[in-house]
């Protein structure tokens, strides 16, 4: 069995992040999603793995590399334009053969892996086992109406005026008949090859869909919000681990890891939280369900809920809640009139000041 994990995309709604950066990269608990996802197939037993890349590819590579320090081995397939998961499957034909496999959307997060629904697959070896899970707005998802046996009755594609409450979650499980569902279907009116289309063509040769519910934590971490969401769910499940130097006058609360190279001084840490390697946090508190990144320094600061992104700068000030701030940013006070803002703000940046 093989996996194809898809790693391109253009990741908009986390912009401005991911106009310097690969969404899949984007880090929770200071370790990129995609690395869960691919630690969750070495769990799985998947050892062999395709990943889609688009224009990101490099950035991809490089993170990855030949995918032995996860245990795999790891074989890239370029995607000249994201269009769609079907044409992922399609122009993946040739690494995929005559295996069956799981189709693992790279921006994805389960919690718990996939080794439980992969045995499952596995032992009941149907066309295709497809996760869902209730969601409230299942327009913004791919939408799964089942009979009233629970079979799968038919998929749509981000509908209008969805049919059920069931979303489709970005692990799917195939065997080899899937082929011939991608090349049958037709680009759908935003230009894609829809994986609902080739799912519903299954379904409509008569083909075993089967769906499983998730039951536990799953997120797309497509958007800011359910990022600081992830990374609050991946961080109540630290340890405590001081690694690098905390002084006398600094105070640790609760669950934090402190990695090597970092320094604490003067400073109250609240767990569950993290401080990165090389990092340096001077007279702040560092709130709960906060992650702070390699090399950055926090100065005379409250931060809280809250990812900060390798090399940032926080200093003077309080407080900064449920924030995401990108790599090498500068967050300050403004040298100006008292009450007034300075702000240098990049496309499909958004600020929220409290006036």
């Amino acid at each position: 069995m093989k996996a194809l994990v898809l790693a391109g995309g253009s990741g908009t709604r986390l912009r401005p992040l991911t106009h310097t950066s690969a969404k899949q990269l984007v880090p929770v608990a200071n370790k990129p999603v995609l690395y869960y996802g691919l630690e969750s197939l070495a769990a799985a037993g998947i050892t062999e793995v395709g990943v889609i890349v688009g224009a990101t590819g490099a950035e991809i590579r490089a993170a990855v590399g030949d995918g032995s320090r996860f245990g795999l081995s790891v074989t890239y397939i370029p995607q000249e334009a994201p269009l769609g998961l079907a044409h992922a499957v399609l122009i993946a034909r040739d690494f995929l053969g005559e295996d069956d496999f799981v189709m693992f959307l790279g921006d994805n997060f389960i919690v718990g892996g996939i080794t439980e629904v992969t045995e499952a697959f596995r032992t009941g070896r149907p066309d295709s086992q497809i996760l869902v899970t209730k969601v409230p707005d299942p327009s913004a998802f791919g939408v799964v109406e089942l009979d009233e046996d629970g079979r799968v009755r038919a998929l749509e594609e981000k509908p209008r005026f969805p049919k059920s409450d069931l979303a489709l979650v970005g692990v799917f499980f195939f065997t080899p008949v899937v082929h011939r569902a991608v090349r049958a279907i037709e680009p759908s009116p935003r230009g894609e090859l829809e994986i609902t289309d080739a799912l519903q063509w299954l379904v409509d040769e008569g083909h075993e869909v089967r769906s499983q519910p998730v039951t536990g934590y799953w997120k797309d971490t497509g958007n800011a919000n359910d990022m600081l969401d992830v990374n609050r769910t991946v961080l109540d499940t630290l340890a405590p681990r001081v690694e690098g130097l905390v002084d006398t006058e600094s105070e640790l609360t609760g669950n934090v890891v402190v990695e090597p190279g970092a320094r604490i001084v003067g400073s109250r840490i609240v767990g569950p939280a993290i401080i990165g390697a090389g990092a340096t946090v001077v007279g702040s508190r560092i709130g709960p369900y906060t992650s702070i990144a390699a090399d950055c320094r926090i100065e005379d600061s409250d931060v809280e809920y809250s990812i900060v992104l390798q090399g940032a700068r926080v200093c003077g000030v309080r407080p900064v809640h449920s924030s995401l701030i990108g790599r090498e940013a500068t967050v300050g006070p403004a040298a100006t009139a008292p009450g007034a803002h300075r702000l240098i703000v990049g496309d499909h940046s958004r600020v929220q000041i409290c006036a």
